[in-house]
């Protein structure tokens, strides 16, 4: 286990918005189920939410084709965050220069370094993304990353 932080990104409407917390010491799985439950529990109210992650190990076993021998303390915690939405679960390959899955790893590797959240890295992290809509968002739900 190393120094980890998970670092959500949540648009809608192409305006975005960064939510992080520092994990202490977690394994990189942990982080990635923290980020999408950390994004999922920042939503105000239920709704339909698209949510993208390069993590297979999360999309596999939310979309329940992974059992869950693992973690359960932290798939709990998601399947919390998930509980009055309606998700959809999207994985798309990580480290190919995809501006919002960068800005998010980005930020995370810097929070798990200072070992706290500074905001000034989560704004960096919406100032790179700009205002980006991504191609499968539909105008009536928000996206996830």
């Amino acid at each position: 286990m190393a120094r980890a932080a998970a670092v959500a990104l949540l648009g809608f409407k192409g305006l975005w918005r960064a939510f992080g917390t520092y994990l202490g010491q977690a394994t990189n799985q942990q982080a990635e189920i923290a980020a999408a439950a950390l994004g999922l529990e920042a939503l105000k109210e239920p709704c339909r939410v698209s949510v993208h992650t390069d993590s297979r190990y999360v999309i596999e076993t939310m979309k329940g084709n992974f059992r869950r021998k693992t973690n359960h303390d932290w798939w709990k915690r998601l399947d919390e965050a998930k509980a009055r939405h309606e998700v959809e679960w999207h994985w798309s390959q990580g480290h190919v220069g995809h501006v919002i899955q960068e800005a998010a790893d980005r930020a995370a590797r810097k929070i798990a370094a200072l070992g706290h959240v500074e905001p000034a890295v989560l704004q960096n992290a919406v100032d790179k993304i700009g205002v980006i809509e991504p191609e499968e968002q539909g105008a009536d739900k928000p996206d996830l990353f």
